[in-house]
């Protein structure tokens, strides 16, 4: 008996490598009978080149002879059994080009046939780099999924068929979800694929293996993650990921359950990743969270306006704190930590050094702080005393001898006035040589 076998691929997902041995085998002599008990061709001639064309043995020979017909008779009442076969042939001759402009070609027959979907969408989804060709299997695929039973199936065989292709559609709207970074999307899709399989074994190996990792992926790069979930499906694929993979995805797996489980300062929780030990026992015996899984949640960080407030009650003297802790508590604090801070800087003369935002000659946008370096965002406006003669361009670092004078906490910015460039340093006196009344 012929078969058309899917081949297998070399999948790549987020820098992690798998070979995936699995094979979709699609009976290709079931389908022809369903077709041929259904076909009465009138033409002697045509019926002649139809026998001479199926009963072809070598792959090659075959599809010649298929696609000669197809251009005798284009309008066969054989044609979408003839495409079919076309399919299978390339396939066994192992022209993947061919197969999938056949399986086009089918398409345009019978736009529900499920075996010609198999094979664009499953070659389309492998071509990640290419998003329309991922949105044209993401389509294809859902046009799949709702596809109904072929005429001449029976029930046992279209069930056997639907549990081969299911996963494969899933996946590719999965995929397509994953390049378009619509992580909901595709956490619903890889979810309905590890859910298509009709074993759980199927998900310890292959593409069932892969879609697990995969969706741990996802459920990690929600915004907001899932870590919940991200740490389960990716420990569960660490237990079965092969050798060469495995360490990287439990390092992965176990990096975001210390993010979840573990309190930054905790360095024993850390550094003993307390708990996921037993994690990784129950992933290896179930495929989706059982009912005991309820990893503990770190408790969270302080929130800036405690951490402006740890800062006031534990500094003795405010005006020893340095400028960028004091910009933080004005910005963060409660009016009254913010209002101790402003007493001791109010009226207060400083130098203050900063990158320019923006300038004209009698105001300066200056950025102090790190993060306000970073985003390119000014924390600091200084009002000139006098108009400056040189206006400094955006980007260049500064310094300006100004006066504290007022603050807004929303947007943050501390304004002062009266400010002046830095004094230019005094040239040292003239050394005068000394005249000995001698005259030595």
């Amino acid at each position: 008996m012929k078969k058309v076998v899917v081949a297998s691929v070399l999948a790549v997902a987020t820098g992690t490598a798998f070979y995936l041995p699995a094979a979709l085998a699609l009976d290709d002599d079931q389908a022809q009978g369903a077709q041929s008990s259904q076909l009465t061709i009138k033409d002697p001639a045509e019926y002649n080149a139809y026998t001479n064309a199926v009963g072809q043995s070598a792959p090659a020979a075959k599809a010649s002879a298929i696609e000669q017909f197809l251009t005798q008779y284009p309008n066969s009442v054989a044609k979408e059994e003839m495409l079919q076969q076309l399919m299978a042939a390339y396939e066994q001759a192992g022209q993947a080009d061919k197969e999938v402009d056949a399986a086009n070609r089918l398409l345009q027959v019978n736009p529900n046939n499920l075996r010609a979907l198999t094979i664009v969408v499953y070659m389309e989804k492998k071509q990640t780099s290419d998003q329309s060709k991922l949105d044209d299997a993401a389509a294809k695929a859902k046009t799949a999924l709702a596809a109904p039973k072929p005429p001449g199936l029976s029930d046992a065989d279209y069930e056997k068929l639907k549990a081969a292709t299911t996963p494969i559609f899933y996946d590719a709207e999965a995929v397509d979800a994953s390049a378009k970074k619509d992580y909901k999307s595709a956490v619903e899709a890889y979810t309905a694929e590890l859910k298509a399989y009709g074993d759980p074994a199927q998900t310890q190996a292959g593409p069932g293996l892969l879609a697990t990792y995969n969706l741990g992926n996802a459920y990690v790069s929600q915004d907001p993650k899932d870590l919940v979930n991200g740490v389960w499906f990716l420990t569960r694929a660490a237990q079965y990921a092969p050798a060469g993979y495995k360490d990287q995805i439990e390092k992965a797996a176990e990096y975001w359950y210390k993010k979840y489980h573990c309190a930054q300062t905790d360095t024993a929780c850390q550094t003993n990743v307390e708990g996921y030990a037993a994690i990784q026992q129950m992933a290896k015996a179930n495929l989706f969270p059982p009912d005991t899984y309820k990893p503990v949640a770190a408790p969270p960080p302080p929130s800036p306006q405690e951490l402006a407030h740890q800062a006031v009650t534990s500094t003795p003297d405010l005006k020893t704190l340095a400028l960028a802790d004091k910009e933080f508590i004005l910005a963060n604090g409660t009016p009254e930590d913010a209002g101790k801070v402003w007493d001791v800087l109010k009226d207060v003369t400083a130098e203050v050094p900063g990158t320019v935002v923006s300038a004209t000659p009698d105001t300066v946008q200056l950025a102090v702080s790190e993060d306000a370096k970073a985003s390119q965002k000014a924390d600091f406006t200084v009002n000139m005393k006098a108009p400056l003669k040189e206006v400094p361009q955006a980007g260049a670092q500064v310094k300006f001898t100004a006066t504290f004078d007022s603050y807004t906490q929303n947007p943050p910015m501390i304004i002062l006035k009266d400010g002046e460039p830095p004094a230019a340093a005094k040239k040292p006196a003239a050394h005068r040589p000394v005249h000995h009344p001698s005259g030595k």
